[in-house]
């Protein structure tokens, strides 16, 4: 990792002991200069050090309160002096919807071994694999489910989405996240997420040869917490346990590039520095990092178990009350305690379509094949459930409480149809044998009253 280059403040310095701002949707104050952040106002007729004032918005200007979003940046240079003349650019492993690839793969259940390590070198901006498409990105509805490898850092590259904030989910490997409004460390089994718009480079943390994960590239609305209903006021995804870095620039006069995804387009343009340079902000538009162990599961206490909405860490909602354009979803460790109770997911059928990972460990409802790093399609309406091995030990165990442990899945889940690409229909790791799960799933009614 190239740390020569890093001019930050000693809060977000250029240790590995980074600072963040507790709290979902606050509105924070940070700098990184002391009296670098305007007071009073927004747009001094001079800022301190020489810096531009400039607000960045999340939402439009009439937004009501409760969503209106923006922040206030304090910067080297205007954010028009960040991109030059644009030329096309070429990432065709990232797709964005509608996406009607060409291919042979017929509809049904599916299941993909991780992606392999690359041959060659790859950044993560050049290691994103888009497996499935919904929606359209031109009228900002829908998503991309991606997976991410790569092993070499963004030293001189910076990119920002105009499509859709992006939701990224380690798997293999801690990444340095740096963005325009600082930085952040995410190890598996934490999360991020970069507003749509914003600048960042994505680095390596660790010695390893591989660096995986996935990306929920969401078009919609902005992820935000979920109504807890009759739950209240806690559990769930606290507010408290997200983190919003503190400010930190770099201040580095050397040749950079800037890549932009516009429509499901790329384009790059070159300049003489980093647009990395914000020195202070503040506002309620901005990147943060959650731990996901610090998830609070609710279950039942009793016999049987609730839909798996509990298990929602954010959604982005759509006109329709509770029908979200994504849900995060995930599946912790907790304890299993219900009576008379079969205790993994039930078999279903759903409007919604989801696409699963594993981030660690081994997922209830699969006893073989689905490994970390490993990816499933269930779409809307096709029947998914426990595999056979799943069934019959539920079925037959002891129901006495049991904890489970060492375990994180997660599910992207959107109303729209997620639509296949060619890369994801063709890679190498698609299980074929997938179905084959189920098929010890014989019959077994015969007729007599009773539970047999």
């Amino acid at each position: 990792m190239d740390q020569t280059s890093i001019q930050a403040s000693e809060e977000a310095a250029i240790t590995n002991k980074l600072k963040y701002m507790p709290g979902f949707g606050n509105d924070f104050e940070t700098e990184s200069l002391p009296g670098a952040l305007p007071q009073g106002q927004n747009s001094p007729q001079k800022c301190n050090y020489g810096l531009y004032a400039e607000q960045l918005s999340g939402s439009p200007f009439t937004a009501p309160r409760g969503t209106n979003e923006r922040s206030w940046l304090y910067r080297i240079r205007p954010s028009v002096r960040h991109t030059s003349r644009f030329s096309n650019a070429s990432y065709p492993h990232w797709k964005s919807a509608p996406c009607l690839d060409d291919h042979s793969l017929a509809l049904g259940q599916l299941r993909w071994n991780p992606i392999p390590a690359p041959e060659e070198k790859l950044t993560f901006l050049q290691g994103v694999r888009t497996m499935t498409t919904a929606g359209d990105v031109t009228t900002q509805v829908g998503m991309s489910a991606h997976a991410y490898v790569f092993n070499e850092d963004m030293v001189d590259d910076y990119f920002f989405n105009a499509d859709g904030e992006l939701l990224i989910v380690p798997q293999l490997g801690a990444i340095r996240v740096f963005t325009e409004m600082g930085i952040m460390d995410v190890e598996p089994l934490e999360i991020c997420l970069i507003p749509r718009g914003m600048m960042f480079k994505i680095l390596r943390s660790g010695e390893q040869k591989v660096w995986r994960g996935y990306i929920c590239e969401n078009y919609g609305a902005k992820f935000t917490l979920p109504d807890r209903g009759p739950i209240g006021a806690n559990c769930l995804a606290n507010p408290r346990d997200f983190k919003t870095p503190v400010a930190a620039f770099e201040d580095k006069e050397t040749p950079c590039r800037v890549h932009v995804k516009w429509c499901g387009k790329f384009y790059v343009t070159e300049i003489g520095h980093s647009p990395l340079d914000v020195v202070a902000w503040h506002g309620n538009y901005a990147p943060y990092k959650y731990d996901l162990r610090t998830f609070s599961p609710v279950g039942a206490i009793s016999f049987d178990h609730p839909d798996p909405s509990i298990f929602s860490v954010l959604t982005a909602p759509t006109e329709d009350a509770g029908t979200a354009n994504v849900d995060f979803v995930i599946f912790p460790p907790r304890w299993l305690v219900a009576d008379h109770t079969f205790r993994p997911p039930w078999y279903h059928r759903n409007i919604m379509s989801e696409f699963m990972g594993l981030i660690h460990g081994q997922y209830d409802a699969k006893e073989e094949g689905f490994v970390p790093g490993g990816m499933s399609l269930h779409n809307m309406m096709l029947a998914h459930g426990p595999d056979a091995l799943a069934f019959e030990k539920a079925s037959n165990s002891e129901l006495k409480p049991v904890k489970l442990d060492n375990t994180m899945a997660f599910m992207f889940e959107t109303r729209y149809p997620q639509q296949l690409t060619k890369y994801a229909a063709e890679l190498e790791t698609l299980q074929d044998d997938y179905l084959k799960c189920w098929e010890g799933l014989e019959r077994k009614f015969d007729g007599t009253p009773g539970i047999k």
